[in-house]
């Protein structure tokens, strides 16, 4: 995989043009997602390998993307430690046992990798059927984002709950942060073992910290997480909502490339990071639903001013939303691949 665009531009190499992928390739935006979706729970995907790996190859087969990631969610690791975890449409995810107090805290187990066999499994189904066609990235949910869910109990417009913990019981969150972060590290290199050939560190709600509740709640952990990956070939990336403001300290935690979200000029964000580090993103998904000639404009602005850059994977500042049509993700991603520098 050395070879392929995407591990190229993830490790800073010179690359023709930019790879393409993009988070939410594999989702609800698609009419073949619903057909499976139609006939299985949200869960269900995600723990039937065979079941994970033909959602995983969805946006393979039908936008021939230059790297595939995983069909999985971020909660299946706070499910792993005991959180009751279900999915609700329109909903979202909801653990029925939020951990609120030092006795929820310390009933989490923290060796939980047998309970994540199914995503080793899934990872050597797709590889199989990728056959070294592309790279198949791995993830993770950041330890903020994921005691985020386990302590509000579910998805949050302000996160209250579990601000009121860092400020108020700034220990207890330090264990549970600390408890997940160890979680995530084994199963980032379940992953590696099972065949991952790049994996992403998701900090969703990132955005939702101040600067040095960021550094104190969120960066430490992702360092600790990143110093414990068995990384050899293994490009890592780093990506929260908010790295236009926090890319710098995303880089002092040493991944391969930090992913940036639409706020900010992705040339000079690249110009403030470390040489080494590549960049991912930056188009606002919303242009997705604007007409082609927008979208083609818009790639190609971004295209232009990344020119003779080294390390740069085109994505999305975020993921696919639901609604967007599936023939302009299908255009935006052909108008990448006839680009040349």
């Amino acid at each position: 995989m050395q070879n392929s665009l995407f591990i190229k531009a993830a490790f800073s190499q010179k690359t023709e043009r930019p790879p393409v992928w993009m988070m939410r390739q594999a989702g609800r935006f698609m009419p073949q997602y619903w057909e499976i979706k139609n006939k299985y729970s949200f869960l269900e995907m995600c723990k039937t390998p065979e079941i994970a790996a033909d959602v995983t190859m969805l946006p393979v087969d039908l936008l021939d993307i230059d790297a595939a990631i995983l069909f999985s969610d971020i909660l299946v690791t706070a499910e792993a430690m005991g959180g009751d975890l279900s999915f609700t449409n329109g909903i979202g995810p909801r653990f029925s046992n939020p951990v609120r107090s030092l006795n929820d805290v310390n009933s989490l187990a923290t060796d939980v990798n047998d309970k994540l066999q199914y995503v080793a499994d899934a990872i050597k189904v797709i590889q199989q059927r990728l056959n070294g066609k592309i790279p198949l990235i791995g993830f993770a949910g950041a330890p903020f984002t994921v005691m985020s869910y386990l302590v509000e109990g579910g998805s949050s417009k302000d996160f209250k709950l579990t601000k009121l913990m860092l400020h108020n019981e700034p220990e207890l969150a330090h264990k549970l942060l600390s408890k997940i972060a160890k979680v995530t590290a084994d199963y980032l290199n379940l992953q590696i073992d099972a065949g991952v050939n790049a994996v992403q560190i998701f900090d969703s709600w990132a955005q939702a910290l101040s600067w040095d509740d960021y550094t104190e709640f969120s960066h430490r952990y992702i360092s600790e997480i990143i110093s414990n990956l068995n990384r050899k070939d293994i490009p890592v990336i780093s990506f929260c909502k908010g790295s236009s403001v926090f890319a710098p300290l995303m880089a002092e935690a040493k991944p391969d490339v930090v992913s940036i979200d639409w706020n900010v000029d992705l040339l000079d964000i690249k110009k403030r990071l470390p040489q080494n580090i590549a960049v991912q993103g930056n188009l606002d998904p919303h242009i997705l639903y604007a007409d082609k000639k927008v979208i083609k404009e818009r790639i190609y602005k971004l295209f232009e001013r990344m020119r003779g850059e080294n390390g740069f994977i085109f994505n999305l500042g975020h993921g696919i939303m639901p609604d967007i049509p599936f023939d302009n993700v299908k255009y935006a991603v052909e108008v990448i691949k006839e680009f040349k520098y």
